[in-house]
């Protein structure tokens, strides 16, 4: 079993290069989002009972699939490394997998705002995204959180041995799966 967690800001491209890595390994994607907008049928993942409904259904499946006989996989997240709760999120998550006997790999995404606020644009972002489709919304969502929040690590603050720093600006998102692919031996 392996859990590969793909995390950096909004619309850097977690969800499209874990397509990509999807493709090329035996590992299932589960991109943020999947938990984020099913639940947003019914309650802002901005609320109180929105955000906690987001982690329960989340809970529920990395404890299913870390005890199942699956592959792995593929997990993306926007990592505040400004909130002692998002390090201690992604702390018990790898817990819950390597206590089960998985390995955990890291792999950070970086470009700068200004891709993101084009790749937020993106008809594959959109049609997998509902919520992202008010573009309005999400572009000044993308400004606000480059101002209150550290969405990518600081050089060397990440220990993990199995870690991978990438700038995707001009990779395209097989290239950046297959880099991936390679370094990890997935």
């Amino acid at each position: 079993m392996k859990l590969v967690i793909i995390f950096g800001p909004q619309a850097v491209g977690k969800m499209t290069v874990g397509q990509e890595l999807a493709k090329i390994t035996d590992l299932k994607l589960f991109h943020n989002h999947m938990t984020i907008d099913l639940v947003s049928n019914y309650f802002s993942y901005g609320t109180p009972e929105g955000k906690r409904l987001v982690k329960l259904f989340r809970q529920v499946i990395f404890d299913s699939v870390s005890k199942s006989d699956l592959s792995g996989l593929i997990f993306t997240y926007v990592w505040a490394f400004n909130y002692q709760e998002d390090w201690d999120y992604i702390r018990d998550l790898c817990q819950l997998f390597e206590s089960r006997g998985a390995d955990t790999y890291f792999v950070e995404l970086e470009t700068d705002i200004y891709t993101r606020l084009e790749r937020n644009k993106t008809p594959n972002r959109l049609s997998c995204k509902p919520t992202k489709r008010n573009l309005e919304f999400t572009e000044r969502d993308i400004l606000d959180s480059a101002n209150k929040y550290r969405l990518n690590s600081n050089i060397g603050e990440i220990t993990k041995e199995s870690y991978l720093r990438i700038d995707n600006t001009f990779l395209p998102p097989e290239n950046t799966a297959k880099m991936i692919k390679d370094t990890f031996k997935l």
